[in-house]
């Protein structure tokens, strides 16, 4: 059972106080800043901070890969990482700088619905990589430079191949209600997670509320993070997913076990995940060289390469194992709805799956 939340309303209205008191006014941004690369100045500023508190909805094995990959290439720049569901770190967030709190340097969101409202109370800086100017498509990043989606990835229905037989692989999230399925399946909350209220505001838009109320039927597991889901297939625990993230399938699979993902008919929900710094970091410098790091050709092949994920630079290559997003159906993502209606999603989900 998911434990209860404030709503997303509270969290909002915390956010309009600590606007003032972390002295952190609100405002309006009228265009992005010059865009800056990694300079020897900016380089040294970092080290001399020496450290960056980094929080993250990756899966923890990745965030920490990330992180030692930066400091293995800016020695004397410690990262960390702190890891929790999208859903959990916007609240804690809130809660922070309610309290006047500053300890979140940078983050990294999957439900990108969260950068609408930090920015809206003025708590983000504006920076803008050279790499992000140059490479990204617009939609990828903010036209007033606090924000920048730094990894695409899918919410995807998976299986484990040594409890599905190849004839039974399903297809759509339609068959997904058969009988068949009964008590086999698992998927996340989005009280939780960010990729699943992303994932969810997708599917209840295309497939209707009358999906999920009849999926309850079906005896679902319930888990939390989006990263659950393929643990619990990968360790056969449950047969198939009906939501997690895919680059979770394809590291599981790297390790030999035996998971594959299926693009449903209906369209997979796609998930961009933003980076942002705010504008009370302890640590900007490092924050800022954090995120040009992160957005360079490098370090998004990093990425890339070692977890699957699809990459936001043009000019990074995706993964050859991985089939190309042009190639698959996709659900469109509108993180302005997800903003708007995240209490209403949380809220109907958890009277349908009673959790």
């Amino acid at each position: 059972m998911t434990p209860r939340s404030p709503s997303r309303r509270q969290l909002l209205k915390a956010a309009g106080a600590a606007a003032v008191v972390g002295g952190l006014p609100a405002r309006v941004l009228s265009a992005a800043p010059p865009a800056v690369s990694a300079t020897p100045e900016l380089i040294a500023a970092a080290t001399s901070e020496g450290k960056l508190n980094f929080y993250t909805a990756m899966d923890l094995p990745v965030a920490e890969k990330i992180a030692k990959a930066f400091e293995a290439k800016y020695s004397g720049i410690a990262v960390r990482v702190e890891r929790s569901g999208s859903e959990r770190v916007f609240q804690r967030i809130a809660q922070e700088m309610g309290s006047g709190i500053r300890n979140v340097d940078i983050v990294n969101t999957s439900d990108a619905a969260h950068v609408i409202v930090w920015k809206r109370n003025g708590w983000l800086a504006p920076f803008v990589p050279s790499d992000v100017a140059a490479h990204w498509l617009e939609q990828y990043k903010d036209p007033d430079g606090t924000w920048a989606t730094v990894r695409i990835y899918l919410s995807v229905i998976a299986y484990n191949t040594n409890l599905v037989a190849p004839g039974d692989v399903p297809k759509s999230f339609a068959e997904l209600l058969e009988p068949k399925w009964m008590g086999k399946l698992v998927k996340g909350h989005p009280g939780y997670s960010g990729t699943i209220m992303t994932a969810t505001h997708q599917m209840a838009r295309d497939l209707g509320w009358g999906y999920f109320e009849k999926l309850a039927g079906q005896k679902v597991l319930q888990v939390q993070s989006s990263t659950d889901p393929p643990k619990k297939i990968a360790l056969g625990e449950r047969a198939v997913q009906v939501d997690g993230g895919d680059y979770n399938v394809f590291t599981h699979k790297q390790q030999g076990a035996p998971v594959e993902v299926v693009y449903a008919s209906e369209g997979s929900p796609t998930i961009s995940s933003p980076n942002a710094i705010f504008a009370g970091a302890v640590n900007p410098n490092a924050a800022r060289l954090f995120q040009c790091w992160l957005c360079s050709r490098e370090g998004q092949q990093f990425l890339v390469d070692t977890t699957g994920q699809y990459p936001a630079h043009g000019e990074a290559k995706a993964h050859p194992s991985r089939r190309p997003l042009s190639q698959i159906k996709l659900m469109r993502e509108d993180p302005v709805e997800v903003e708007a209606k995240a209490d209403e999603i949380k809220a109907r989900y958890t009277s349908i799956f009673k959790v």
